[in-house]
């Protein structure tokens, strides 16, 4: 929604805004772009000039803003459906779907068309290391967006990315997640082809063969030619080859031929693979593969996507948006191959709809393997016990952020890596830490 309302005002409109909680680095990006946010949802922000109020998924039936919108008989539309009917039905959307890596995938997709001087839209939900903006309208035929299966609004149950009707479309991975809308792994399969279905068939899908879910979901049907990906199958339209255990180095085949290198700054299985499906949705767009290689060597990733945010000779502090048991693994196994000698401590937020409902179940336990400890931030009470997870690393949970920075100082090594994770505020725990270890 801040992406929206910031190309909302660079096409002309005068927009402002209101959250419950509006937080870095997205308030930063609408202050920025002199976007008001006003908080809470008062109906008398509902000024008598408003031509059109977009309305955000988190909002329902109930809500007082909500409520007087429908008693005043406002016009009013959700924000994947004003953005397609006021700046995609003109563009070629590139569209990255999937469970996880879709900030990160489109952040790469997006910075590879500027470095090669297409000067594309884009629209991030988060906010790019290598841009000032999380959206931009851009003046090329070609748009990047993040394809989110999260419902479109209250009124309006489909899933955001099927209002995106996208040229390339990219299928990074699909696991069961937001339980509070999904009953189960078919009921998202079943919102996913409903995307491929809007896939022209000149157009082109770029799909994780390595993934056991999307061939299931393709053979439901696909009209539309399909490139896959992969780091297990050689004999594929595209693969990579790491050259350095945190994957910081590697190598890009096409049809088996090596076509390109990258040594950046990344690490991670998992960002290898967001970078095999940026390389080849900007090939479709043209890119060479060289050159989409080359500028991935300038790639930085989004905020708190694996971000380093303090440093000493003796701690890392690092935050991610993980939130999800896959995600929690791919980021401590990325952390343990880049610091192999070091006391890995996890930190998580369980305040995802899913996870703060148990949903995840052990497999949330089952993806701590890499860490030595972790540490549950519950403020609130869970519907679970963190403690009844099964796992063999040590679970400690805390209900304020004075109790885990004690809890991370009794055992703090000489060497130690600590990772924040989670998709909320988190309390501003990992910057609030940053300040107030010592090492």
């Amino acid at each position: 929604m801040a992406g929206i309302a910031q190309i909302a005002e660079q096409i002309g409109n005068q927009v402002s805004g209101c959250d419950d909680n509006a937080y870095p680095p997205m308030s930063t990006r609408l202050a920025d772009a002199g976007i008001q946010v006003k908080r809470g949802y008062n109906p008398d922000y509902l000024d008598e000039d408003i031509d059109l109020v977009v309305i955000g998924n988190v909002l329902s039936r109930g809500n007082p803003l909500i409520e007087s919108i429908l008693d005043r008989g406002l016009a009013y539309t959700s924000g994947s459906q004003w953005l397609h009917d006021h700046v995609l039905t003109h563009r070629k959307v590139i569209a990255i779907a999937g469970t996880h890596g879709k900030t990160t995938t489109a952040s790469m997709v997006a910075w590879i068309l500027s470095e090669c001087n297409m000067d594309p839209g884009y629209l991030i939900g988060g906010q790019p290391g290598n841009f000032m903006k999380t959206a931009e309208l851009g003046a090329s035929e070609w748009f990047v967006i993040e394809a989110d299966e999260y419902d479109s609004a209250f009124f309006d149950k489909r899933s955001k990315f099927v209002h995106y009707h996208p040229h390339v479309a990219v299928l990074n991975n699909l696991e069961f997640d937001h339980g509070d809308i999904f009953d189960d792994i078919k009921d998202i399969k079943k919102q996913f082809h409903h995307f491929l279905r809007i896939v022209p068939p000149n157009g082109i899908v770029v799909a994780n063969q390595d993934d056991h879910n999307i061939p299931d979901l393709l053979d439901m049907g696909c009209w539309s030619r399909v490139e896959f990906t992969s780091l297990r199958q050689h004999q594929t339209d595209w693969h990579a080859k790491a050259l350095t255990c945190d994957h910081s180095q590697f190598d890009v085949y096409n049809k088996q031929r090596k076509a390109g290198h990258v040594s950046w700054q990344c690490i991670g299985e998992h960002n290898l693979r967001n970078a095999l499906s940026a390389i080849a949705a900007s090939h479709a767009t043209g890119v060479a593969i060289d050159k989409a290689s080359a500028a991935l060597e300038e790639f930085i990733p989004a905020k708190r996507r694996l971000e380093c945010i303090n440093k000493t000779e003796t701690l890392c502090l690092y935050e991610d948006f993980a939130h999800h048991p896959t995600a929690i693994r791919v980021t401590l196994e990325a952390l343990r191959s880049k610091h192999p000698n070091s006391s890995v401590t996890a930190i998580i937020d369980p305040s995802s709809n899913t996870m703060s409902c148990g949903m995840h179940g052990n497999a949330l336990g089952r993806s701590l393997k890499d860490a030595d400890q972790a540490i549950f931030y519950a403020p609130r009470e869970l519907g679970w016990n963190p403690d009844a997870l099964e796992t063999s690393t040590p679970i400690i949970t805390c209900q304020t952020r004075e109790q885990v920075l004690e809890a991370l100082q009794l055992n703090l090594a000489d060497n130690s890596v600590i990772i924040c994770m989670g998709n909320r505020s988190f309390d501003d725990i990992p910057a609030w830490l940053g300040q107030h270890l010592k090492p």
